[in-house]
């Protein structure tokens, strides 16, 4: 607890330009402490200090890669529901409405990695290595969870034989 209570401030500073805001820095630092406090079956920590700053680091680079992916999700979502041409009929609409919330449960259906790659190749735009890059993977492994997804996407978008009316 000294240990924390002596960087405490120090930490905060270090986390506030990778969050953006002192109140998020804030929080990152205290889960920051909740998951570096020792406890009695943990083995001795060499330099304490550093080791905290690294949590600090990588938990303030997640919450930042998170809402950064949470606002890119969130406008897509925004043009997706921008896009229906001016004069479309009511039933097309609603068709159309009721794909998108397809489509979206479909993605919440995902593992987040999956889900993230597809949000930011496909509709954030980042390449495959971008997208690797950003999550840490190979980008193999990116361009594997982007075609999972978008494969999932489709199978979830295909409308069953049986509420499809043949055509007269």
């Amino acid at each position: 607890m000294r240990l924390y209570l002596a960087h405490r401030a120090a930490l905060v500073e270090y986390a506030t330009p990778i969050v953006g805001d002192r109140m998020r820095a804030e929080d990152v630092v205290q889960e920051a402490y909740m998951r570096f406090a020792p406890r009695p079956d943990d083995v001795r920590v060499e330099q304490p200090a550093a080791y905290l700053y690294r949590i600090v680091r990588n938990l303030a680079y997640d919450l930042r890669r998170r809402l950064s992916a949470d606002k890119r999700r969130d406008e897509a979502h925004l043009v997706l529901s921008e896009t229906l041409p001016p004069a479309v009929s009511p039933e097309e609409e609603a068709l159309q409405r009721d794909e998108l919330r397809r489509a979206e449960a479909a993605l919440a259906e995902l593992p987040d990695n999956v889900r993230r790659a597809f949000e930011m190749n496909r509709i954030g735009g980042y390449t495959l290595q971008e997208t690797a890059d950003h999550l840490g993977v190979p980008l193999s492994t990116a361009a594997r969870w982007a075609q999972t997804a978008l494969m999932h996407v489709a199978r979830r978008l295909q409308r069953p034989s049986s509420t499809q009316t043949p055509n007269r």
